[in-house]
């Protein structure tokens, strides 16, 4: 009878506690999502369409892993999505005009890289807003891909080293795949078991703080815009393989998922608070109610209504989070004698 107590109370502890993180709140609206698109949908569920849902939600996953960095620091990159365009286009061209596949696809990592190091220096250096200046070089990214690619697709990339990337099978399961859980396992390691992750957050908590104890401010915002970047030409390598082709328009919209991945998942907008396991249960929500507009046959002009709701209601929980975390810290901060000193004065 004891037993049976004591593991209902570890049951319903371990319950409470799961729901009272942001990846399992998140967790739990995901598999209400799937579970009410699976009874609507016989094909929701089958193998084929798992696979390919799962082969969707790679390329803004890989992305929103390193976007988490970005956001849990205080900043913001919408310029992922020009970046991927534009690293497509180059590595497309590149082996298009003879280059060796691999080289062409470093070139493309290190480009991708360079446009994450642009956003960073911009940031840190100049000090422009990080919102304004990846709007900035997001628009600017845009334009050069028109000018350099003339709105033409690269078309013809269906080489078989190249191809793998984005199509190919190991063990039976997709390399994109395979290459998403090997970076969500990088990033992960890099944010919880690692000085970089402990001094990102510190800069997200408080970023004067964080200078005045020594830690390398500018030196952990420039390196966390350029693995974003490094991330999105990654994203690149996959999608441009997937689609044997590099399409200037590819990645529209790709910030706004990426931010919605992030936020939903529970990092906090405003720094200081991170869950990548979050971020990639956000990323699978985003993916899983595209994919069900979609056998649903529901007009796809809705995708963006759902998006934006789906945002709006995340940001306002988030919102409104903070304000509890600051009306729960406040009474203590004014109890204080040193308080009281400098109120008295």
């Amino acid at each position: 009878m004891n037993t049976n107590l004591a593991a209902k109370e570890d049951r319903s502890s371990f319950l409470a506690y799961a729901l009272g993180t942001s990846a399992g709140r998140i967790f739990l609206v995901f598999a209400l999502v799937v579970i009410v698109l699976g009874i609507s949908s016989p094909s929701f569920l089958t193998l084929e369409n798992i696979v390919n849902l799962t082969r969707q939600m790679v390329f803004i996953s890989i992305i929103a892993f390193a976007a988490s960095f970005v956001i849990g620091l205080g900043g913001i990159d919408l310029s992922v999505g020009a970046n991927v365009a534009l690293t497509g286009l180059v590595m497309g061209d590149l082996i298009l005009y003879g280059v060796n596949i691999y080289l062409a696809i470093v070139i493309g990592l290190v480009l991708g890289a360079f446009y994450g190091l642009v956003n960073g220096l911009l940031i840190n250096r100049l000090g422009i807003a990080p919102f304004i200046a990846t709007l900035a070089t997001m628009i600017i990214g845009r334009g050069i891909i028109q000018v350099y690619s003339g709105g033409i697709p690269k078309t013809g990339l269906q080489y078989e080293e190249f191809v793998f990337w984005g199509q190919g099978l190991i063990l039976g399961v997709p390399v994109p795949v395979i290459v998403m859980v090997l970076a969500f396992i990088a990033f992960y390691y890099l944010m919880y078991r690692t000085k970089f992750g402990r001094f990102s957050l510190s800069i997200g908590s408080n970023r004067e703080a964080a200078r005045l104890v020594g830690i390398p401010v500018p030196r952990i915002e420039i390196t966390v815009y350029v693995l974003t970047g490094l991330a999105a030409a990654v994203s690149s390598l996959l999608l441009t393989s997937r689609l044997e082709a590099a399409m200037p328009e590819a990645a529209t919209n790709y910030e706004l998922d990426v931010i919605a991945a992030v936020v939903i998942g529970g990092t906090s907008l405003i720094g200081g608070r991170v869950s990548l396991l979050g971020t990639l249960i956000g990323a699978a929500l985003m993916a899983v109610v595209r994919n069900g507009i979609n056998l649903l046959n529901v007009n796809t002009f809705w995708q963006q209504v759902v998006i934006g709701s789906i945002i709006l209601v995340a940001i306002a929980y988030d919102g409104i989070a903070a304000r509890r975390a600051r009306q729960k810290q406040a009474p203590k901060t004014q109890s204080t004698p040193v308080h009281r000193e400098l109120v008295a004065k």
